[in-house]
């Protein structure tokens, strides 16, 4: 077995911490002595123990002598746990294998240097763009204190979002929209606007038949139109819920506030919410991530207000045709040479249906 071998099992492991450890990174690590595993660990849940000591505590032997494989370059300062780099100092670790290296501004570097300094080996940038790639929203929320958007659309095969009536129910297979859960689940919020809100009444909450954490909802309302009695305000005292208005209206948002919302002010100078200043906002609240489930109106706003990072896009093999809803409407563009660049990253079958992941490029 080689280096490779055991950093992969270490990314498996780091996995199984998505949406349960923001903002912080998900990290696993592989302790191996003797080329025999002999500990194990990842970062379960945020304020918890690090992969690091996770493994180490679950030693089937002394570690002295071994090699530790972890995802990310242990930390070296004190959080909600005590640095992880003093673990494996004390607990006599001889050699260190890291897949990326921290941005964290704490960390960046001064992990590995310690360990050094112990005069222990360490190795880095073992699959290094899987480790990296596995915490995109770490690496932008901890460098920019912004949440990571990933925007997420299931259309036909000719850009149809609903039928001419305006059904939409359902347009992609089971086997999608289980994936579209799961991405519920791995970041920190959902956002929708008004509009789907009172349109469809849903309750955007994550739905598997394993454990599952809810994302906090966030629903833009410029002018504080959700009703009072749909799901996502009923089940607010459950679910932590946001509005963001550009509304100044006292009663309703006292109403909002009644049922257990949180109500932010970001008004635009269009009278619109400023998608801008929400996102500080989330920032500021520790909220790292947010999936934007928008129809049409509100993902080209988002577009335009350039805070989307990622483009989700389900294609089901189905052709609506006629003037039907599309993903994105807005005024739109005059010249092709104007467009929104997407950089697709990977294609995947998802079932009967085409998952494309896309990085944004403005």
């Amino acid at each position: 077995m080689n280096d490779e071998y055991y950093m992969a099992k270490a990314i498996e492991l780091a996995k199984k911490g998505a949406g349960f450890v923001n903002p912080n990174p998900m990290v696993g690590a592989v302790i191996v002595k003797d080329g025999r595993i002999i500990g194990e660990g990842y970062h379960e849940k945020y304020g918890q123990l690090h992969a690091e000591r996770n493994a180490l505590k679950n030693c089937s032997e002394s570690p002295e002598g071994a090699t530790i494989y972890v995802t990310l370059e242990p930390c070296c300062h004190y959080g909600k746990t005590p640095p992880c780099t003093e673990a494996i100092i004390e607990n006599k670790i001889a050699r260190v294998v890291v897949g990326a290296l921290d941005v964290n501004p704490l960390v960046a570097g001064k992990g590995v240097e310690i360990l050094r300094n112990h005069g222990i080996e360490v190795v880095t940038g073992i699959l290094k763009d899987e480790c990296e790639k596995m915490n995109k929203v770490f690496q932008k929320y901890i460098t920019t204190k912004l949440p990571y958007v990933v925007m997420k659309y299931a259309m036909t095969s000719d850009g149809k979002i609903a039928t001419k009536t305006g059904e939409s129910k359902w347009i992609t297979g089971e086997v999608a929209r289980k994936a579209v859960h799961k991405t519920r689940n791995d970041l920190s919020a959902i956002m929708v606007g008004v509009d789907t809100i009172i349109v469809d009444n849903p309750l955007l909450t994550c739905r598997l038949d394993d454990e599952c954490k809810n994302p906090i909802r966030i629903i833009c309302d410029s002018r504080l139109r959700t009703p009072l009695d749909s799901q996502v305000i009923s089940d607010a005292k459950n679910n932590q819920t946001i509005i963001a208005t550009a509304s100044d209206n006292q009663e309703r948002i006292r109403k909002y506030e009644e049922a257990n919302c949180k109500v932010i002010s970001a008004p635009g100078e269009d009278g619109k919410v400023d998608l801008k200043r929400l996102m500080i906002d989330l920032g500021e609240m520790g909220i790292d991530s947010v999936l934007l489930e928008g129809g049409g109106t509100l993902n080209y706003s988002a577009i335009q207000a350039k805070i989307v990072d990622e483009v989700q896009i389900y294609m089901a093999p189905k052709i609506f045709g006629g003037s039907a809803k599309s993903p994105v409407e807005g005024l739109g563009i005059e010249h092709p040479k104007d467009a929104v660049e997407l950089v697709p990253k990977n294609i995947t079958m998802i079932g009967e249906d085409i998952l494309i992941e896309n990085e944004v490029r403005y």
